[in-house]
């Protein structure tokens, strides 16, 4: 059992709460707020991303400097706009040479698949990244090439069925314009089965499609399947623009394939026109979409009309057509397979592509420049392809009869084998991404570090920190709203009493916890806190519980309270199961995570813990176990006023936690699907995150038997972390202390831990 899901099942312990009208706090109103307090923040945090997602249209103005005097100062002026698309799309690897369109044949096999009166068909492959290859069919015609066209299927469409391979088929689209003068390359997609989703050899198979799988390890890596299906269009553009008066280039593509041809035509001006057929619309709700359509930061910016602004004023057709059958989600869980995002998609309309295909309209200089609309049936119908061949050639037009199926020559073809060798090469090479991960990290933050001197030290970190709050993370504006801190009592224990607080951040966000308050406090006496932190699914209450030791957390809350701390206890929104998980999918196209808000709720507690008469506001520390060890290594580096930080079952290497498939524990297994943060792995595994956390104190408690890692990865990681420390001639400030037991809080040498830090007890 996955050691992070053990948490699902810890006990949530009602408290004895005194009644209501108790008194609160000094300087607190009464808490009045009834109800599951976690499951309202949820729905706030909800409520403010749903805001923000309509926001967004209007905002993304402010990304944009446009210059509408002449085309040529347009297309300059959007370029800006252009290379931060490439970079969160992950269009971010320098392509291989292109050497040529390869045939893929045995003797069985021929590469010259088949051939008409009119063209040849070829099993081709071009080369694109090292070890990754596109591949597909190209369709040459006899005579006089008059363009050149990529067309891209749907995900799950074979380039046989737009050949017209496979008998007479609703819209064999690379037939009629093969037979209408144009050379066709009708490249694989990846596909949405969940055949290759796993390892076989760990006994960890998923439903997650392949499309998600691929999606998963990228976006940790900062690359994405989107990216890397443009770059294979693109390597085949480089292919067909290497003669000088190459005929011009266009894609079409089809739902999954209309998603790679926009953006591959957005980012490539080689590409002189466009179709977009079953998916140009409103991305606000890309949210309920498969996850592997999820781009961090894309709606800040883009939407598709801001898209097809990169793409005006050369030719962009929208088709609103269907997509042959809606996508109600990934594969069925079965025995052995699950832990697949949830995410759907329907049949595109005019009525949903209108309003965006307005917006897309672009005015340069007295002329207004609107992209066609059609409303279709089938993918690229007579309207739409004479229009966009108009625009590459005009002599090219649609003619001929798409009622004779090309023959093919393949004895047995199985385009799964076809399929399993795009998808391995694209593992394959992510894969290897994350194993040069530490190299690019060592060469762009360790080796950026000032170690000559702890205040030197600091002060090179903090473009870093900025980085972390910024570009991975997401920052929330600073909370406009007072804090209105509210309270009502929840314990009253022989050495100190308990209260629920609230404190306000923005319209429906709030910030929630239990404070622990020791009895024997004296007026003007200046104590340390400890904030307490839950993992995934808890509650403050199974951290202060004081009737037993809570399962994992040995209520280490209230046996710190035992021993003349304060101690705080956070609610932190990882809870509701899919609920907040669904969070995180509204926070990433607006560049923000379930952090962005987790951090700010800190900072306002922070805030408010330094007005309490007996708190020294130099002595606040952190303390969290599993999700909450997560929230140790995050919170603290981004908020210094935390003056020490102690990760507990969860410290790790934590880039290969969430891409490798040699590990049985990795979250490519899970169903946690909100574990990836994009290009984390170019930026900050946990010891670049606790060197933030440097010159403070930072401790580590590792179970030995916990299932989140394993003592080697722990171990090698924090090693890292032991030599900065040394460097800065302050190896006494770190400590990881290694326990019989598993996921738990052992509260030995992390108790001695905080005493020697925060002098306390005296």
């Amino acid at each position: 059992m996955h050691r992070w899901r053990l948490l699902f099942i810890v006990a949530v312990t009602a408290p004895a709460i005194t009644p209501l009208h108790a008194e609160p706090l000094p300087d607190t109103k009464p808490l009045m707020h009834e109800g599951d307090l976690a499951a309202q923040m949820v729905e706030g945090i909800d409520k403010y991303l749903m805001r923000e997602l309509a926001a967004s249209v209007k905002k993304r103005k402010e990304h944009w400097k446009p210059d509408f005097s002449s085309a040529e100062a347009y297309t300059k002026s959007v370029q800006p706009n252009r290379e931060r698309l490439k970079k969160i799309l992950g269009v971010v690897d320098k392509r291989v040479p292109f050497t040529g369109f390869e045939s893929v044949g045995t003797i069985d096999q021929p590469a010259l698949v088949a051939e008409t009166d009119s063209y040849k068909v070829f099993a081709v492959r071009w080369p694109v990244l090292p070890g990754v290859d596109g591949e597909g069919l190209l369709l040459e015609p006899k005579g006089k090439v008059l363009t050149q066209v990529i067309v891209l299927p749907d995900a799950d469409t074979t380039p046989e069925v737009l050949a017209g391979m496979k008998g007479i088929t609703a819209s064999p689209i690379a037939q009629g314009l093969a037979e209408s003068g144009c050379r066709v390359l009708v490249p694989v997609l990846i596909d949405r089965a969940d055949t290759w989703s796993g390892n076989p050899k760990l006994g960890r198979l998923t439903n997650q499609p392949h499309r998600e799988f691929v999606y998963r390890m990228t976006f940790e890596m900062g690359r994405h399947l989107i990216g890397y299906e443009v770059q294979k269009v693109l390597a085949a553009v480089d292919g067909f623009c290497r003669e000088k008066d190459h005929p011009l280039v266009g894609v079409l593509g089809k739902g999954e394939g209309g998603s790679i041809a926009l953006y591959s035509a957005a980012l490539d001006e080689r590409i002189a026109a466009t179709v977009v057929s079953g998916y140009f619309g409103p991305r606000e709700g890309v949210w309920q979409e498969p996850i592997y359509r999820n781009v961090f930061g894309l709606l800040r910016e883009f939407g598709d009309a801001e898209v097809a602004h990169l793409i005006l004023p050369r030719t962009l057709i929208v088709e609103a057509s269907q997509l042959g059958g809606n996508v109600s989600g990934p594969p069925a869980p079965r025995p052995g397979r699950g832990g697949a995002a949830p995410g759907r998609l329907t049949s595109d309309r005019a009525d949903k592509a209108r309003p965006e295909v307005e917006r897309a309209a672009l005015r340069l200089g007295d002329v207004t420049i609107r992209p066609p609309l059609f409303e279709t049936f089938l993918f690229g119908e007579g309207k739409t392809l004479n229009l966009f061949l108009g625009a590459l050639n005009k002599e090219a037009r649609l003619k001929g009869r798409w009622d004779k199926a090309p023959a093919d020559r393949r004895k047995n073809f199985d385009p799964a084998v076809r399929q399993k060798r795009q998808f391995d090469q694209l593992v394959a090479f992510t894969q290897q991404v994350m194993r040069d991960s530490e190299r690019y990290r060592q060469q762009h933050f360790w080796n950026k570090l000032d170690t000559s001197s702890v205040e030197k030290y600091q002060k090179s970190c903090e473009p870093f920190r900025k980085q972390l709050a910024e570009k991975v993370i997401g920052k929330l504006p600073a909370p406009k709203l007072p804090m209105n801190p509210q309270s009502r009592p929840i314990y009253d224990e022989p050495k100190w009493k308990g209260y629920e607080v609230t404190l306000d951040l923005y319209p429906d966000v709030f910030a929630y916890g239990i404070l622990l308050l020791p009895k024997d406090l004296k007026p003007g006496e200046k104590r340390p806190v400890v904030v307490c932190q839950h993992g995934l699914e808890g509650r403050p209450t199974d951290v202060c519980n004081p009737k037993e030791r809570t399962k994992y957390y040995n209520s280490f809350g209230a046996q710190l309270a035992d021993l003349g701390y304060i101690v705080y206890a956070p609610q932190n929104p990882y809870i509701g199961h899919d609920k907040f998980r669904v969070l995180q999918r509204k926070a990433n196209p607006l560049g923000l995570s379930l952090f962005s808000f987790i951090v700010r709720q800190h900072e306002r507690t922070l805030d408010w813990l330094a007005t309490l008469p007996n708190v020294d506001s130099k002595r606040l520390a952190f303390y969290g176990l599993s999700y909450g060890g997560k929230t140790a290594m995050r919170v603290p580096a981004l908020l210094p006023r935390y003056c020490l930080s102690i990760c507990s079952g969860d410290f790790n290497e934590w880039i290969r936690k969430n891409v490798s498939l040699d590990y049985p524990s990795s979250y490519m297994f899970s169903p946690e699907y909100e574990m990836p943060e994009f290009n984390l792995g170019h930026t900050f595994n946990y010891a670049e995150m606790a060197a933030l956390i440097a010159p403070r104190p930072f401790m580590v408690e590792r179970g030995h038997n916990d299932g989140v890692g394993i003592d080697e990865w722990i171990a090698y990681e924090y090693a890292k972390v032991r030599r900065l420390y040394s460097r800065l001639k302050i190896p006494q400030r770190t400590e990881i202390e290694f326990f019989a037991g598993g996921h738990e809080i052992h509260s030995q040498g992390t108790f001695r831990f905080l005493r020697k830090h925060l002098q306390w007890p005296k």
